[in-house]
């Protein structure tokens, strides 16, 4: 298997020295299991590195390049015994296309690497720096999802004796929950550093997309999702997927104002590097001098999560930052976790993806002049709002036809201006930092480029577990990001 970096002139200072494929240690007998429409939406990798400079003197005089990638494979051998779909491979149906996942033990990939870079040479490990594109396997893509694995991993070791554990799992198999399961088991399963205890045991994972599935959706009333003619229809429905719902607005506004939206292709390639990723730090004291600032008359513990509070000042900072006109509709959509929101409840170890978006819309002008307070109470009723019917009405609509295109958009499907729209992503409930490969916390766990970089990710901060690190991208000028850094930065 070829070495990709190595046809890279910049990457030339990593030297990848071996890549293997990983098999479960148990083969599994094969079979087809069938995804939902949520794990369809994002076939893609999705990358982060783990920094371990922080090991002590010991450890490191203790292991070599060899040691630790043996035990890694070894680990990650154990591991896909019970999480064998990320052995297996993607597979459309031949019936309708629509992607499955073959559980084919065809493995997982390994590689081993090093660099005489140190890790104290790349600067704060918050801040995304190109670099750290080096420290993920990347197998050559055709555009076939069949021959892409599902997992893949680079160990590389720094000039200093640190390491990184650069990681990609495909978004069809895994969500961020099941991803931050799925690497505490393989850490654990790995002892690196003699004498390492065992964590306590964990749930058997559940692989099965049960009542996910679009077949078991069909006793929903397709009549309440399919996409509505003109705004006005959206009235009077019992219940509707609103975020996919705003979408479309946000299209058909677009295409109004001949302004052109961006094309869904999925698996495609992607102007990302035109886009400038920014990591803000907010301290837990940052954060509670924001919620005092805008709610002074509140005594004790606020009723408001740090999420929501967050969230509604990052919208307005950002709709101001791109100086969006008064009568525009903007939109914030973020992710919620509907594990317990199905009837039945999803298992709590379930590995599919398991988050529909909630959406909010309103004018520009309505979100400027609105005060936190109320874009919070906006927020908590559109996370309310996620319950079972939302859910079959969210999975129906990503089984339907795209809406029909205006001719301004080309007839192709396409994702609205993203200066109108708002995603935020919550990982402050998966712990990355807590991925103990070494026995010892990384120093960072940093995620790479994503295929929508302007998603915002609110991650917790490793050196505070009271502040929050904020990682967004802007695929705009210096002008929209000092904007937003003065409007988002600012508690006065």
């Amino acid at each position: 298997m070829a070495a990709p970096h190595d046809n890279d002139p910049r990457s030339n200072i990593v030297s990848i020295s071996r890549v293997v494929s990983v098999h479960p240690k148990l083969v599994q007998p094969q079979r087809v299991l069938t995804l939902s429409n949520l794990d369809r939406q994002c076939p893609n990798l999705m990358h982060l590195v783990f920094f371990y400079n922080n090991l002590s003197h010991q450890t490191l005089k203790d292991l070599s390049l060899n040691s630790v990638f043996s035990k890694l494979k070894s680990g990650l051998e154990e591991t896909l015994t019970l999480w064998y779909p990320g052995a297996g491979r993607l597979r459309p149906n031949q019936s309708d296309g629509k992607l499955n996942l073959w559980c084919n033990n065809h493995g997982a990939v390994l590689a081993e690497a090093e660099t005489s870079i140190k890790i104290s040479q790349l600067g704060n490990l918050s801040e995304y720096n190109e670099f750290f594109e080096n420290l993920v396997y990347k197998p050559a893509f055709d555009g076939n999802f069949s021959n892409m694995p599902l997992i893949v991993a680079q160990v590389t070791k720094f000039g200093c004796g640190g390491y990184s554990i650069g990681i990609g799992t495909s978004h069809s198999l895994f969500d961020g929950p099941a991803t931050y399961e799925f690497l505490s088991a393989w850490a654990s399963n790995s002892e690196i550093v003699k004498g390492r205890s065992r964590s306590e045991e964990v749930p058997k994972p559940v692989h099965e997309r049960g009542i996910l599935l679009s077949g078991a959706l069909n006793q929903a009333s397709r009549g309440t999702i399919n996409f509505p003619s003109n705004s006005s229809s959206l009235s009077g429905m019992k219940t509707r997927a609103m975020a996919i719902d705003h979408l479309y607005q946000l299209i058909m506004q677009a295409a109004a104002s001949g302004q052109k939206g961006f094309p869904m292709q999925i698996g495609g390639a992607s102007n990302q590097k035109k886009c400038v990723l920014k990591t803000y730090h907010l301290s837990g004291a940052m954060i509670e001098d924001l919620k005092r600032k805008h709610f002074p008359m509140r005594r004790g513990s606020l009723p408001f999560s740090t999420f929501e509070v967050l969230a509604a000042h990052l919208w307005k900072a950002r709709t101001k930052a791109f100086q969006a006109t008064k009568e525009k509709l903007v939109c914030l959509q973020f992710a919620v976790d509907i594990r317990a929101k199905t009837s039945p409840p999803l298992p709590k170890p379930f590995t599919g993806n398991a988050y529909v978006l909630a959406s909010i819309m309103m004018p520009a002008s309505e979100l400027e002049h609105s005060s936190h307070e109320v874009i919070i109470e906006r927020i908590r009723e559109a996370k309310n709002s996620v319950n079972n019917d939302y859910v079959k009405a969210y999975v129906e609509a990503l089984d339907s036809p795209p809406p029909p295109q205006p001719p301004q958009q080309g007839g192709n499907h396409s994702l609205p201006p993203l200066n109108d729209l708002t995603v935020v992503s919550d990982w402050t409930r998966m712990p990355f930092h807590n991925v103990t490969f070494f026995r010892a916390k990384p120093t960072y766990a940093c995620p790479l480029r994503t295929p929508m970089p302007q998603v915002a990710y609110f991650m917790q901060s490793p050196l505070d577990d009271s502040a929050v690190d904020v990682r967004i991208g802007f695929h705009a000028g210096n002008d929209v990001v000092s904007a937003f850094t003065r409007c988002f930065l600012s508690v006065q």
